[in-house]
């Protein structure tokens, strides 16, 4: 049902999302989905012609998709001399800046910077790195507290939802920086209609373990609560203490999420990643994610071992994210 709302809104939003790797099969597939679905207007990148012929190969209709080759376009110079101006003081060069704006990835974000496209999903055959660094060097974060990171929604056969983060991105957070990831998981969760109990996880619960571990968690919830006092947030937790009521009640009677939450922070990339693959496999719960949040634009990586299923989820949740 959670899906299903988002590709709702995601109609009724008319965004413009840009897919820069038309040379992969599942994005062809996941294009044409989009498009007769009203998702979204799409942009495929890549060779006009090599995109057409793989459609025709597998029988896909893209009329109505636009398709546009980086290295050969109306844009080109208009976006190298912006990304020059952005980034000149980096030491690059003009001629840097025109070959960076006729690689995909950076063609995308300069079409989201430029306003011609509200947000571009990626990595299904780019890697995370690559996907990301052009949107955190020109679309960037609104301010220097803010951290990029990610966030995967997990769907559970009985249709319970949560928000896990940061399971994609951010390698080792400080406690700045977890609290940054928890705040804006927070109002991600909210801004899918859900009241955020927000669980900053750990292998403690309350002191139960002294470790410099443990205190980056309990510093990170405290920071949480200083800057934004209106989120229900409680730390630091071990898991079945954030999520089964019973074993709150005995590890942390008072604890305001009393195992009830559904936004749970983890501490670091392994025990994040671990996490929600562990989920995702023994629980057979559908992780619809990697989500990128933190960036003044949406931009959203894929996992390269994503189905069209997935990529289509992400468009619509990109075209929902888009500010109007």
């Amino acid at each position: 049902m959670l899906i299903d709302d988002l590709k709702e809104k995601a109609k009724a939003s008319k965004k413009t999302i840009v897919l820069p790797e038309g040379c992969d099969d599942r994005v062809l597939n996941a294009a044409c989905i989009a498009h007769a679905d009203n998702l979204a207007e799409i942009i495929i990148l890549g060779d006009i012609d090599k995109i057409k012929w793989r459609a025709g190969e597998l029988n896909l209709n893209l009329d109505g998709v636009s398709i546009i080759d980086p290295k050969n376009s109306q844009y080109n110079q208009t976006f190298s001399d912006v990304l020059y101006g952005l980034r000149k003081h980096k030491g690059l060069t003009p001629i840097q800046a025109s070959d960076l704006v006729k690689q995909p990835c950076y063609f995308a974000t300069m079409m989201v910077h430029q306003g011609i496209a509200d947000g571009y999903v990626s990595g299904a055959a780019h890697t995370t790195a690559d996907t990301l660094r052009p949107a955190l060097q020109v679309i960037k974060t609104p301010d220097k507290e803010t951290v990029a990171s990610s966030f995967f929604i997990m769907i559970t056969p009985e249709d319970k939802i949560y928000f896990f983060a940061d399971c994609g991105f951010v390698k080792n957070p400080t406690d700045k920086e977890l609290a940054s990831i928890a705040i804006a998981t927070a109002d991600s969760a909210k801004s899918f209609g859900f009241t955020p109990k927000v669980a900053m996880l750990s292998f403690s619960t309350k002191g139960s373990a002294k470790d410099p571990l443990v205190d980056k968690v309990i510093s990170a919830t405290s920071i949480v609560k200083q800057k934004r006092p209106d989120i229900l947030i409680d730390g630091e937790l071990q898991l079945d203490a954030a999520i089964v009521p019973d074993v709150a009640k005995k590890k942390c009677p008072i604890s305001p999420i009393q195992g009830d939450a559904n936004v749970l922070i983890f501490p670091d990339l392994q025990s994040g990643n671990i996490g929600y693959k562990l989920v995702q496999r023994f629980a057979h719960a559908k992780a619809v994610g990697p989500i990128v949040q933190g960036l003044n634009k949406p931009v959203n990586d894929l996992s390269r071992g994503c189905s069209v299923e997935d990529i289509v989820d992400v468009i619509a949740i990109t075209a929902v994210s888009s500010k109007q």
